[in-house]
């Protein structure tokens, strides 16, 4: 398995194929499990009206196009969503530890309802919890529903007048957390030490500088206004740099399981570091590869 590349591939088939110890830091924006698209399904979905869309969804301008199950759920085997979720997380970490060296950083986004879930995988799977960085996203769709709105299509005016201004759903959704985790350094060692010998479990908080306000637990970075969104989820270029020159120096290696459109790779790349990624849906691997192989990183920043 070659360094600097993008592979076709589902990162459950292929982790196991890393060399030991290889890799300096694990970037990537892993699916939440709550069924944002096919390919966030990631537990035993049988219920026929799950990503399918409403009225209201459909003219929302492709900004909320799928339905998820509500919180409490559809039937008794919804309430294992969450640790379906935990599972899978587990499994690919399992996967991606023997690859990662002592003293690795592995920063995972993750979604509010399941984070919580992929806290307890990562110590479960042996990793060690560092820290909860929390990215603000400059604009937020607020998707929660009048209430009120919904007595009205009811015809109950009283109902409506009383519950004027309430809404149904959340807060509108600012920020994201961002787990921070490290592969454990070696008993009878120091972090000093381990930094020493592997390259790796410091950090430079002023790298940071020049994407983010200050050195904090809290980026707020946003989109370039020419970057081009080719995945629905993608993050800023300027983020998941910043993330990169935190954890790591120049050479060294990044790997993204869950590539999508290659923004962690193509920061690497930009920033002197050296990658490695997996993607699973081809068109966002062709995606991706164009967006790699288009790159002049003199001129992204």
């Amino acid at each position: 398995m070659q360094f600097d590349r993008l592979y076709h591939a589902d990162c459950l088939a292929r982790l196991g194929d890393l060399p030991a110890e290889s890799v300096h830091a694990l970037i990537t924006d892993i699916p939440y499990g709550i069924g944002a698209e096919d390919w966030d399904v990631l537990h035993a979905n049988t219920n026929s009206a799950y990503l399918g869309a409403s009225p209201a969804q459909a003219k929302a301008n492709g900004a909320f196009k799928r339905r998820g199950k509500p919180l409490n759920g559809w039937s008794a085997a919804d309430r294992e969503i969450g640790k379906e979720y935990e599972t899978w997380c587990a499994e690919w970490l399992q996967l991606a530890y023997p690859a990662l060296k002592p003293g690795a950083s592995v920063l995972l986004f993750a979604g509010r309802r399941f984070s919580h879930r992929l806290m307890v995988a990562l110590e479960d799977s042996g990793y060690t919890i560092k820290d909860q960085i929390a990215w603000i996203k400059p604009q937020a769709l607020h998707r929660a529903q009048r209430l009120s709105v919904v007595y009205e299509k009811r015809a109950d005016e009283a109902s409506a007048e009383e519950w004027q201004g309430w809404r149904l759903g959340n807060l509108r959704p600012r920020f994201e957390p961002i787990i921070w985790a490290t592969k454990p350094y070696k008993i009878g060692t120091t972090i000093a030490d381990n930094v020493l010998r592997y390259g790796v479990g410091a950090y430079n908080p002023d790298a940071l500088e020049r994407f983010s306000r200050d050195s904090a637990n809290i980026f707020e970075v946003g989109m370039h206004r020419n970057e081009a969104k080719v995945h629905p989820t993608q993050k800023p270029l300027a983020l998941m740099s910043a993330l990169v020159e935190l954890v790591t120096k120049e050479e060294q290696v990044v790997l993204d399981p869950f590539a999508g459109s290659a923004t962690t790779l193509v920061a690497a790349k930009a920033v002197g570091r050296r990658f490695i990624g997996f993607e699973r849906e081809r068109a966002y691997y062709e995606a991706a590869t164009e967006r790699l192989n288009a790159t002049d990183p003199a001129r992204l920043f």
